[in-house]
């Protein structure tokens, strides 16, 4: 069968003009059929990035975004969401569900493949779409072979117009966690696939865990990858991380400033397959916030619509509530349904818990063994609004993020922008900050404006916010009411990388390739840590070097030998400052072991008149 045509007057994101089916006559069609709250629906986008790269010249993958919730309808809303889960191929926004009918979709995520004569040629539902459709799209390009028009599309991006993004120094921060003891912060800035520690009194960064770069990797701070990272948990000197995009539950140790994997192996549990297992043996589906207490680790298992823990001295993970069928059903924790867990907090023995896709607040009893699951506020997948009071009156939109001060709950009511405080005993609702729309505004009280805010901590009568689709992280004065900004920044570039260690003089080298090559002398009678790697990380190249390898390098340790990181030199002048953190131990074999760091501040000048590209020194001891 012939498929319906695109309607006019439908707005459209990442191309410059509204496309038309039949302008696409000649390529392989896939409609990805949306909405940005679904759990679902987010796993589906990694096989749809794969499906693009495997048929690049063939394939055109157009998002259908078909919103659940009201917030959800908003163009700008939908182009926040787009950049947060980096989709580069064109959205429509159905926001009257005109496409979604035509092509009688009946649930997200929902695929529909149309040939290259604009026949449908599959449509099905749900999850696991790379291994459902790429040997049918092998065949269609075999099939079709010349008659498929391998013209690219052309694309306008909407992260290349959105400079207020590109600007910030977080990328949609997720959640915030407060250390008190230390006066620090901890912000999983999920877009930059890293964790932020910054102080407390003024948010100026004390040190990051993670490279930076998007992916699975366990080691130094400096070479460490996550994928989204989202909830935070400190027990002692760890920090537990719940990596949602790698499916698993990371623990960075702060002493030794190493990154390791506490559960999951990087691959998502299947529907309603997450079984029981020791650490890195069990898959998990993307866990969004986790919590500690009496030895377990609690995980808002968001992608299964469970709770589960992790005990700590042994790694033994499994469910602990709900039976991964998604809805709202109280009752003993084993049999209960949850939809979404995505925040959470405890008082005495209740884990509280946002359940977003039924706009809940719920709670899990820790003990005893048969402890059941209720609802403080919430009734079902589709009763939301932004309606204050008591218990069932009470209407919150997909609330993401949970926090108390023993007493009060403090919710992010993500889909309203606003803060919301709730009496767990009286179920009484209240608006603590935030207006009636969303924006970027301090204030007092509903003066003040959020964007979707995704988690909060509390704090000695604060509260800190992650202003998740406003970059920036919050804070409330809960007695004032009061909202201002904390401004979350590095030190200026003479002094953001610490106290220098080593001062080298001025080097001159010549413009393109070459590198920053350096020896280390260690102490008499020590080694390098077998296995271990040295790390360089380029923290300040100015203008003139751009390392081309990316700016941290990892090499393996080895005696004697020389570590490069490769450079593009561009004329000019500048400090360039250099970090290198090593590990080393004695030589006999008494267990000792020591971690090195050093910063290294390298005047350099970038001339033709130079004749050497490579900058070489030693350092150690």
């Amino acid at each position: 069968m012939y498929v319906p045509e695109f309607p006019d007057g439908l707005e459209w994101l990442n191309v410059d003009k509204p496309l038309k089916l039949t302008d696409l006559q000649g390529k392989i069609v896939m409609l990805d059929f949306w909405t940005y709250c679904c759990i679902n629906c987010m796993h589906v986008i990694p096989d749809l990035k794969q499906l693009e790269e495997e048929f690049k010249d063939e394939l055109v993958v157009i998002g259908v975004h078909s919103a659940k919730f009201t917030q959800e309808k908003g163009t700008e809303n939908i182009h926040k969401a787009i950049l947060r889960y980096e989709i580069e191929h064109p959205v429509v926004n159905d926001s009257q569900f005109i496409i979604w009918q035509s092509f009688g979709i009946r649930a997200w995520p929902s695929i529909v493949l149309i040939d290259p004569y604009g026949h449908l040629t599959m449509s099905s539902s749900g999850e696991g779409v790379y291994d459902r459709y790429a040997e049918l799209i092998r065949q269609m390009v075999k099939e079709y072979g010349d008659q498929i028009d391998r013209t690219p599309i052309p694309l306008a991006l909407e992260r290349e117009k959105d400079q207020a993004q590109t600007d910030s120094y977080l990328s949609f921060p997720g959640k915030v966690l407060v250390d008190g003891e230390s006066e620090r912060l901890f912000v999983s800035d999920q877009n930059n696939n890293r964790i932020v520690i910054c102080r407390l009194e003024d948010g100026e960064v004390i040190s990051s865990i993670g490279s930076g770069r998007y992916g699975y990797v366990d080691g130094y701070f400096e070479s460490a990858q996550f994928k989204h990272p989202q909830g935070m948990e400190l027990v002692g000197d760890k920090l537990y991380i719940a990596d949602t995009e790698n499916h698993a539950v990371r623990v960075a140790d702060l002493k030794s400033r190493t990154v390791t994997t506490v559960a999951g192996n990087g691959s998502q549990a299947g529907w309603r397959s997450g079984e029981p297992g020791w650490g890195q043996e069990v898959q998990l589906a993307s866990p969004w916030d986790v919590k500690h207490k009496d030895g377990q680790l609690y995980i808002a298992m968001a992608g299964s619509h469970q709770i589960w823990s992790i005990r700590l001295e042994d790694g033994w993970t499994a469910p602990f509530a709900g039976t991964s069928s998604e809805g709202l059903l109280d009752g003993l924790r084993k049999r209960a349904s949850l939809a979404q867990p995505s925040g959470l907090s405890i008082i005495g023995d209740k884990l509280y818990f946002t359940d977003s896709e039924v706009s809940a607040i719920r709670f899990v009893e820790l003990y005893p063994e048969d402890g059941r699951v209720g609802t403080v506020v919430g009734l079902d997948l589709f009763e939301f609004g932004d309606v204050d009071g008591i218990g069932d009156k009470v209407r919150l939109q997909h609330p993401l993020g949970v926090t108390s001060d023993g007493n009060l709950l403090y919710i992010a009511d993500t889909y309203n922008s606003k803060i919301k405080t709730i009496d767990p005993k009286t179920r009484l609702t209240t608006t603590l900050s935030g207006g009636s729309e969303q924006g970027y505004q301090d204030g007092k009280g509903e003066s003040s404006r959020f964007y979707e805010p995704g988690g909060l901590d509390y704090h000695d009568g604060k509260l800190y916010v992650a202003d998740t689709d406003n970059n920036a992280i919050r804070v409330i004065d809960i007695l004032t009411r009061e909202v201002t900004t904390l401004n979350v920044h590095e030190k200026s570039a003479a002094t953001s990388h610490g106290d220098i260690d080593v001062t080298l003089e001025m080097q001159s080298v010549k413009p393109g390739r070459g590198s920053i090559q350096l020896t280390i002398d260690l102490p008499v009678n020590t080694k390098f840590n077998p296995g271990s790697d040295v790390i360089l990380t380029l923290k300040n190249g100015g203008s003139i070097a751009k390392p081309k390898e990316g700016d941290v390098v990892s090499i393996p340790a080895e005696f004697g030998k020389q570590f490069t990181i490769p450079i593009e030199w561009t004329v000019g002048s500048d400090d360039v400052i250099l970090e290198v953190d090593w590990l080393y131990c004695s030589m006999d074999n008494i267990g000792l072991c020591w971690r090195a760091h050093k910063r290294v501040k390298i005047p350099v000048q970038v001339t033709e008149s130079s004749d050497i590209n490579t900058i070489n020194f030693n350092i150690g001891k």
